[in-house]
């Protein structure tokens, strides 16, 4: 029988890596409040996933390729508590429509947006200084994108193919 509910009990600090990787049945997650780390590949290739997400306000990083391929994810909402989201975190997250970067972020891998061809907006927080490889490669819906002053750096290939974009 295929996993389709996981609700983590209060106890759980960290999501290993490659925890849930390839549960494609898993529909939800509960995450609680208090879980700190979600690691390289935690959610890789869940592409059950439906709908909004919400990292808790206690998570500090969201690592390397946490939801990659996580195809039904329609939103994702990113807690002031996140500093680090690692490379291609959300990357080929087809249908991510709308994402909340907390304005703590401080620091944001290479193609994390990679392939969300239903992104249609995305204010990068203040606290960010570069924008890395391939951050938007592939975001067709991509129309609008604010980028603070305070960016010194603009990666290769960062917004390759984003054919919407007029802003």
């Amino acid at each position: 029988e295929a996993l389709t509910t996981v609700t983590l009990p209060a106890s759980i600090k960290t999501i290993g890596k490659g925890a849930f990787y390839g549960s494609a049945h898993l529909t939800t997650v509960v995450m609680p409040e208090g879980l700190e780390n979600i690691n390289d590949y935690a959610f890789y290739d869940c592409s059950g996933f439906s709908g909004s997400l919400t990292i808790p306000n206690s998570v500090t990083s969201i690592e390397e390729y946490a939801f990659d391929g996580c195809s039904g994810l329609t939103s994702v909402v990113i807690p002031n508590s996140v500093t680090n989201i690692g490379h291609f975190a959300f990357r080929n997250c087809s249908v991510l429509a709308s994402v909340a970067i907390s304005s703590n972020v401080k620091s944001i891998g290479d193609g994390v947006f990679r392939g969300c061809a239903s992104l249609t907006s995305v204010t990068i927080p203040d606290s960010v200084t570069s924008i890395g490889n391939y951050q938007f490669s592939g975001c067709d819906s991509l129309t609008s994108v604010v980028i603070p002053d305070g960016v010194t750096s603009i990666g290769d290939q960062a917004f390759c193919s984003c054919s919407s974009l007029t802003e």
